[in-house]
């Protein structure tokens, strides 16, 4: 039987492509077609003769084309193509880079996340670098059908031997039920979060935790696996507040205005009022909840103005986070969601007001002609925590400005 995977051409940067065929003898016979064979030929010959050991296969016949792919990159590829030919559950793992081994909380920034198409491992190599808050490998609308299996096998490897820089470790699985299977795939390599897209129900939520708990206790995981559900139907808007309460793992609500706009049977425009409603829905059942509500990607990667004006709208609708789709998007969104300084100047004021009411043994604060009640002053702390933690504002402001 012969099997393929991974991509070919000049449009496959840092992959490969493997043909795959077993036979009943002739030991291994390794046809090796690499621009930079001349220096790294023998490792790459190695690691193919180490990933078929693994898989016990003895008598093959296996063609790479690399187009300067990275170890890991070729590993998941000749993997795929062995278990397009045989049936096993073995698996070929990259190391585990020390750097990747952190957690992540479950009230951290979330002002942006980067999506990667979980198949293309050009776009996800040094994405960390440009510093988003979470970086999002996606098995799901980004990955055509027929690649789904050799996906998981990429994102597997990436969450071991990619460099995340510190970004939250985020992996959106397909819609359920076949998303579940793809849990067996990053839960046991330190996923920080699992995005659950086109969400339309609370029970879709413990379908996943279900899931998560039985191979956590199988690989003797400890570790908290965030959830963040995604809204992209009108049924999704209706339980809304149900799936954000589904669990304490639960840490935000996403929406998503391409399907959702796509469900309603309207066009998605700028202005967004045909998605108005269903926006304040989000951030309305995630607030309730205490989880952090988080707006669309925006699509238009060459209009950074809209970006900005899209920005603005969503953090004054409540949102605190978004999307992105380009790199070219992050700093554009965390600058915008960032607390200003007029925003962090009138948190200051409320906070030494209450300061000074709690010295006094005041039960009632004031500011001007303004009662400050205890929702103001624990936003404007908010603002505050924000501000120090983006490098704002001083720790110990209150007492320099004193």
């Amino acid at each position: 039987m012969t099997a393929e995977a991974g991509n070919r051409g000049k449009e496959a940067r840092s992959d490969c492509y493997v043909s795959l065929e077993l036979t009943t003898k002739g030991g291994i016979e390794l046809s090796l077609q690499s621009k930079v064979k001349s220096m790294y030929g023998n490792s790459i010959s190695e690691l193919c003769t180490d990933v078929l050991k693994q898989f016990e296969i003895k008598n093959a016949k296996i063609t790479v084309e690399d187009n300067g792919a990275l170890p890991f990159v070729i590993a998941a590829r000749i993997e795929a193509a062995v278990k397009a030919c045989m049936t096993t559950d073995k698996e070929y793992l990259p190391a585990f880079l020390r750097q990747n081994k952190y957690q992540t909380t479950k009230d951290r920034n979330r002002f942006s996340r980067l999506y990667l198409p979980g198949n293309s491992p050009n776009f996800f190599i040094n994405a960390g670098i440009h510093k988003p808050d979470g970086i999002i490998l996606d098995l799901e609308d980004s990955v055509a059908h027929a690649k789904k299996a050799e996906a998981q096998l990429m994102v597997r490897n990436a969450l071991r031997a990619v460099d995340f820089y510190g970004a939250e470790r985020m992996v959106r699985i397909n819609q359920i039920p076949k998303g579940l299977d793809d849990l067996n795939y990053v839960i046991p390599h330190n996923v920080n979060l699992i995005l659950v897209p086109k969400c339309e129900s609370a029970e879709q939520i413990q379908q996943v935790n279900e899931r998560i708990h039985t191979i956590s206790k199988q690989h003797k995981i400890k570790s908290t696996v965030w959830i963040m559900p995604i809204i992209e139907s009108a049924l999704g808007v209706v339980n809304a507040y149900a799936i954000a309460s589904a669990a304490d793992n639960v840490v935000s609500l996403a929406i998503g205005l391409e399907d959702y706009t796509a469900d309603l049977g309207t066009t998605r425009t700028n202005e967004g009022t045909e998605s108005f409603f269903a926006r304040c829905q989000v951030v309305n059942a995630a607030k309730a909840a205490g989880i952090q509500p988080i707006d669309s990607v925006f699509s238009d990667v060459g209009d950074t103005e809209a970006l900005i004006l899209n920005v603005l709208k969503s953090k004054a609708l409540g949102f605190e986070g978004m999307g992105c789709i380009h790199p070219k998007q992050i700093r554009v969104i965390h600058e915008n969601y960032a607390p200003t300084g007029v925003e962090i100047d009138k948190a200051k004021k409320i906070a030494r007001a209450f300061n000074e009411a709690e010295k006094k043994g005041l039960g009632v604060v004031s500011l001007g002609t303004k009662m400050i009640d205890a929702p103001v002053v624990k936003r404007a702390q908010k603002t505050i925590d924000l501000a120090i933690n983006l490098g704002k504002l001083s720790k110990n402001w209150m007492e320099e400005e004193a």
